[in-house]
């Protein structure tokens, strides 16, 4: 029997969502909701309808897990818990520094309502985090290096579209090429955040908008952009379009320690991704996650997890057979 999936916001990510149930054999899409006008959303999957956000709630029964595409700036950290009341849910949260604020706020929602909720679903936070906790575990003595680009940043994109007289943006997150080196090297440099990223924006004004005043706010913007050395750049909507319209990304997860019995042996865990595009590939990693929650639902499970609670095996949609058989 497939898992009833619902899309919550039928944005890149939305869109990413679809395709990814298209390529898994057990999700099936039941529906779509929007806070635009439903006539104006066309979506890809026949048979499906599009429906208005605040209609969700008359779905109950037709719906196994509810994703959500929301933006992390203002979107999810009102909308999960609101919905992880009704529904298994599953977000991709990725204000890092907020993470556990988030958490507890779903948590609390999710268990008075007897429901499973899933945050923080992507490569970083998720992907990435997980391999973050096995490297570490591997190689207790060691340090952590993550880097993350050259690309699109969708969460820092989106909260840059969210300031007053900014019509659109993208921005790019860029590894400090010397730091990347100097980690790969077994030289486990003492990094701080500056040293490792630079961010660069390309920024559509309101026509008489202040371009000053926006570009104070994107390079104060805590838990974003403060902490970096960041660039602004204002251009017209026409080359945003022409030089900016892709959204690819990547990054690099390095683990750098020492095993023997005095250290003596040195060793570098690395993992990587590059990426055509940020929201496609992002989508995949939560459509797997709507599986495992469902899984765990069925179980008993309630609350908040995040990847770190989920047994691997649960992503797939392989039996534990098949695992068994093709991959261990």
């Amino acid at each position: 029997m497939s898992i009833k999936i619902a899309i919550m916001g039928y944005g890149n990510l939305g869109k990413g969502i679809e395709c990814a149930i298209k390529q898994s054999h057990d999700l099936e899409l039941t529906a779509v909701f929007t806070r635009r006008n439903p006539e104006t959303v066309k979506i890809l999957t026949e048979g499906v309808k599009v429906y208005p956000a605040e209609e969700v709630f008359e779905h109950k029964g037709g719906i196994d897990v509810l994703i959500l595409c929301g933006g992390s700036a203002t979107d999810l950290p009102k909308q999960t818990p609101e919905f992880a009341k009704h529904f298994n849910v599953v977000d991709s949260f990725d204000t890092h520094a907020r993470i556990p604020e988030h958490f507890e706020a779903v948590d609390r929602a999710a268990r008075e309502g007897g429901k499973a909720a899933l945050i923080s679903c992507g490569w970083d936070p998720g992907m990435f985090s997980v391999n973050r906790l096995y490297a570490s575990a591997v190689l207790p003595e060691g340090k952590d290096y993550t880097f993350w680009g050259k690309g699109v940043s969708q969460g820092h994109s989106d909260a840059i579209r969210r300031i007053d007289g900014v019509l659109d943006a993208k921005q790019y997150t860029v590894p400090v090429d010397s730091a990347l080196e100097a980690v790969r090297s077994g030289k486990n440099p003492e990094l701080s955040t500056r040293q490792k990223h630079t961010r660069e924006c390309f920024v559509v004004a309101a026509e008489g908008a202040d371009r000053e005043r926006i570009e104070n706010e994107i390079k104060t913007m805590p838990n974003y952009f403060a902490d970096y050395d960041t660039t602004v750049h204002f251009i017209s909507a026409e080359e945003l379009e022409r030089e900016h319209s892709g959204i690819p990304h990547g990054g690099f997860v390095i683990r750098s320690g020492k095993t023997g019995w005095d250290g003596e042996f040195s060793n570098i865990i690395e993992y990587s991704l590059k990426l055509d595009s940020n929201p496609a590939f992002t989508s995949s990693v939560i459509a797997s996650c709507a599986r495992a929650i469902h899984r765990m639902s069925v179980e008993g499970a309630v609350g908040c997890k995040t990847l770190f609670d989920v047994p691997p095996a649960y992503l797939s949609a392989c039996s534990a057979e098949e695992l068994r058989k093709k991959l261990l």
